[in-house]
């Protein structure tokens, strides 16, 4: 299974084509608007939010709300395209003087403008923009809807928001040696609009945070969790190095933008543990088979998921675009200049979990169906039941 998006941030829409999604898998597409909702949401978004409201609209792959097995495309209108016609229509005439010739330090502008060898910088931050993971959103709720199916279920929460918020090895601490129920953390963090699974006093330090960078034109990062819970022994493969599950994870989520580093399990602090502190013990009893009391490997060894909760923590960096403009020069008379100014967030952590999301959903299914095959949902059923059954005198799913 793969997919593609298209389109740009004030294009006329974007456009998402799933190739390979299996047959028979119903889908509601309440469900991926609420996702797509989801993503719009968090305190220290921006304007742009206020003008959208993202939906899909369906125009192949399905028919009496079931999967057919063909190419699934997917439309999401941009409605602040009626704003930017004169100048994103594909056959408009240039207006010189709308051009952007700053580019913005850490942002693809500059590097973007001399591979491609564009005159005017919106022909790069256009399709760079985080406005495309819309896409990866409906993408990814396509996918939880399959995982679903097979009790699998993917989770986010937030942990700090420009180095505010809860104590990031603490809390992946705890979560590792399952003394918290990510499920939890997750209702909890749905509850307000930071997505921090956390009392009343530090999220208003949060929020206070994010209003002092806006008053000084400053944008923030911080600090995200995701998991896939329900997970068995077996997908992805030692044999190759491109096989390795955990590498494949680690790279969609790299992908996403303003992402600048990613641990697995207990990767994060792996440095100063002993090797005896830090794998996880295995015990046997006949009613439950093979389990850990702990999970610091983040539910993979070797490449291969073995049964635990794939655990990620994510570090997003601050968005580049300031309102109080970095340093930079105007690419057509070579002097200094401060950079561009386009219309962003001062913060977008809780949006960026819930790209995550859709990210390690796409990563898990994919390697789902190279396991168990892609045609149709009961011929997948049968082959995932007929493997559970093999492996269940050493290992029986407790989800």
């Amino acid at each position: 299974m793969r997919f593609l998006t298209a389109g740009e941030s004030h294009g006329i829409k974007l456009t998402v084509i799933i190739d390979g999604y299996p047959g028979g898998v119903k889908i509601d597409p309440s469900f991926i608007n609420n996702e797509l909702k989801r993503r719009m949401t968090g305190y220290g978004r921006g304007g742009r939010m206020s003008i959208e409201k993202d939906e899909v609209v369906f125009t192949s792959g399905i028919r009496f709300a079931e999967t057919t097995g063909a190419p699934v495309t997917m439309e999401i209108i941009n409605r602040d395209y009626a704003n930017w016609e004169k100048i994103m229509y594909p056959f408009a005439d240039k207006i010189s003087d709308r051009e952007v010739l700053k580019p913005r330090p850490g942002h693809t502008d500059l590097a973007g403008l001399l591979k491609y060898r564009r005159n005017d910088i919106r022909d790069i931050l256009e399709r760079s923009s985080a406005r495309e993971t819309a896409g990866r959103v409906a993408v990814g709720a396509m996918c939880k809807s399959f995982l679903e199916l097979f009790k699998i279920r993917i989770y986010s929460f937030v942990l700090e928001i420009g180095g505010v918020g809860l104590n990031t090895k603490d809390m992946l601490n705890k979560l590792l040696k399952k003394e918290i129920d990510p499920e939890e953390l997750f209702l909890n963090a749905e509850d307000n609009d930071i997505r921090i699974p956390a009392d009343k006093n530090t999220i208003k330090k949060v929020r206070e945070k994010i209003d002092l960078a806006k008053k000084e034109g400053d944008t923030l990062g911080g600090v995200f969790t995701v998991v896939a819970k329900g997970l068995f022994p077996g997908l992805g493969s030692h044999c190759q190095f491109d096989r390795k599950i955990d590498g494949i994870l680690s790279g969609l989520l790299m992908s996403i933008p303003a992402v600048k580093a990613v641990s697995l399990g207990a990767g994060f602090f792996a440095n100063a543990t002993e090797g005896s502190e830090f794998h996880d013990e295995i015990f046997f009893n006949k009613k439950r088979g093979c389990y850990r009391k702990t999970n610091f490997a983040g539910g993979i060894e070797g490449g291969i998921t073995n049964g635990e909760d794939i655990v990620f923590t994510v570090f997003m960096k601050p968005i580049p675009t300031l309102k109080k403009p970095l340093r930079s020069f105007n690419i057509k008379t070579m002097k200094p200049e401060s950079a561009s100014f386009e219309r962003s967030d001062v913060s977008a952590v809780p949006a960026c979990a819930v790209v995550a999301e859709s990210m390690l959903a796409y990563g898990i299914m994919n390697e789902f169906l190279l396991k168990f095959g892609s045609d149709n949902i009961n011929d997948i059923t049968s082959s995932f039941n007929s493997y559970l059954d093999s492996i269940n005198h050493l290992w029986k799913r407790y989800i």
